[in-house]
């Protein structure tokens, strides 16, 4: 199956978006549960700043979403597929 040019330059900007060790595991931590830039920022030890930095990004490439309560924004995944991308290339990191 030989991709369309449009196609190849879309998978290639998901492949992009997930090459930062950052926003891979701002994916893992929202694996299960949603969370907010603060909790988010607190469990993989990074500063509010930059998690919301990577967030944009995350969200523009449409593979987290936002939920907003009150004051907060609360981020989770956007779709099973994103869980699933993310579990299969560490499957293939731990097996490969």
């Amino acid at each position: 199956m030989l991709l369309n040019e449009l196609k190849a330059i879309q998978l290639a900007d998901l492949f992009s978006a997930l090459s930062d060790a950052s926003r891979v595991r701002i994916i893992s931590a929202l694996l299960d549960t949603e969370m907010s830039v603060g909790v988010l920022a607190a469990k993989i030890k990074m500063s509010e700043s930059a998690v919301s930095h990577q967030l944009r990004g995350l969200r523009q490439m449409r593979l987290i979403r936002g939920r907003r309560q009150g004051r907060q924004v609360f981020y989770y995944l956007a779709d099973d597929h994103v869980a699933r991308l993310f579990r299969m290339g560490l499957d293939h990191v731990e097996h490969g």
